[in-house]
């Protein structure tokens, strides 16, 4: 079994369309859990008024009978409170475009989309390039994180920079302890960096320009043996860096302590296996560390796994003063302005989840299959139980 997921429409459309294939039958879901992760996705300071004043409505059309999925496909619309301001402007009726825009933002994809497409309008490329469209995504993971729950898996994420304001080296919380970074108004797990990263901000909303930063994901409980180290395509780092680096406006993926290690010696680097007979969901191995982020070999390794995603600046500013070019006189200008936020970095975190949490379902299915969420749980533990005789089982001659 796989899962898959495709997103449809545009940022000011009258609603964005998600499906989800592949779940199996029997996973509980409300629109309630659905809705709880969207309102997540609008949290963090320096966003933009839209995020005020827009509500995310819901509409679950497919896949789902009282509060359980079929096995068939979901699908979910997440409506625009704001499309009756652009119906005009968005309709899919034959018509013409009261404004074109024609001063493409440099860092935006439009461009080249105008380019790729033989476009004369920025908005047929910015509308789908927005990252409105993570909602949709949002939405997909939250349905993937319902599955993973299942499996004892818990992901989140917190900011670890905005601009030049970073957390000390090694702050991570646990598991239990990521109901509480939402509460921070950067969702920053550290006090004093929290409060760094907000005058930061502040600085540069002063001035009308933007920030980017990073954040870090963390799935805890995963199991050992997601992913394989037998063809490139099915290596889960890759496949992991992947769908992160699909988030718009994101330029780098590091798992682990990637980076550093490529400074360090092999004894520094890498993390020391242990016995420990209470470890029984890894089969009673241990990492001292977790230098390598929860995977080796292209595999999950049982250690909590771990990425960072770096979010360049916006490309939108409040204070246009990007050369650009219009393309309808040739003439040299400044980007055209959208209401935009200041920074996206704390929403970054939630789209990581989504995204990871679709990854990791797709290969617990791969491996553990099952059309009920009892038969998937079911080979889930069966697999769980047999990890404790690896280290003694005899080679068949």
């Amino acid at each position: 079994m796989m899962l898959r997921f495709l997103t449809a429409g545009e940022s000011h459309g009258p609603s964005l369309t998600v499906i989800v294939e592949g779940l199996p039958a029997g996973l509980p879901i409300t629109e309630d859990m659905l809705a709880d992760q969207l309102a997540r996705r609008r949290l963090g300071y320096g966003r933009g008024p839209r995020m005020r004043f827009e509500r995310d409505v819901l509409r679950l059309t497919g896949g789902i009978r009282h509060g359980r999925t079929l096995g068939s496909p979901v699908a979910i619309e997440i409506l625009n409170s704001e499309w009756p301001k652009w119906e005009q402007e968005m309709s899919a009726a034959p018509g013409t475009p009261s404004d074109k825009l024609t001063t493409p933002r440099p860092g935006h994809a439009d461009l080249v989309g105008m380019q790729k497409y033989a476009f004369d309008d920025a908005r047929d490329v910015l509308e789908r390039a927005s990252a409105r469209e993570t909602a949709a995504r949002v939405v997909a993971g939250a349905l993937a994180r319902a599955l993973l729950s299942h499996l004892g898996v818990t992901i989140g994420s917190h900011v670890v920079r905005i601009g030049g304001a970073a957390v000390p080296t090694g702050v991570r919380p646990s598991a239990t302890e990521f109901a509480a970074i939402d509460e921070s108004e950067v969702r920053c797990f550290d006090e004093a960096s929290a409060a760094a990263m907000i005058e930061e901000i502040k600085a540069a909303a002063k001035e009308g320009d933007s920030l980017g930063g990073i954040v870090e994901v963390i799935a805890y409980g995963v199991p050992v043996g997601l992913g394989s180290h037998v063809h490139w395509d099915r290596k889960l780092d890759g496949l992991i860096a992947g769908a992160l680096m699909s988030i718009q406006a994101v330029k780098a993926v590091e798992i682990g302590d990637g980076m550093a290690q490529a400074a360090q010696r092999g004894s520094q680097a890498h993390d020391a296996i242990a016995r420990d007979s209470d470890e029984t969901r890894s089969g009673g191995f241990v990492r001292r560390s977790d230098h390598a982020g929860g995977l080796e070999g292209g595999m999950t390794s049982g250690a909590p796994l771990i990425a960072k995603v770096a979010m360049k600046p916006l490309a939108t500013l409040n204070r246009p003063v990007l050369e650009t070019v219009d393309v309808a006189t040739g003439e040299s200008t400044v980007s055209f302005k959208e209401r935009t936020d200041v920074t996206a970095v704390p929403a970054l975190g939630v789209v990581t989840e989504a995204m990871l949490s679709l990854v990791l379902a797709n290969e617990a299915l791969r491996k553990f299959g099952g059309d009920s969420l009892e038969e998937f749980v079911r080979n889930h533990d069966s697999y769980i139980a047999t990890l404790g005789s690896t280290s003694s089982a005899a080679r068949p001659a």
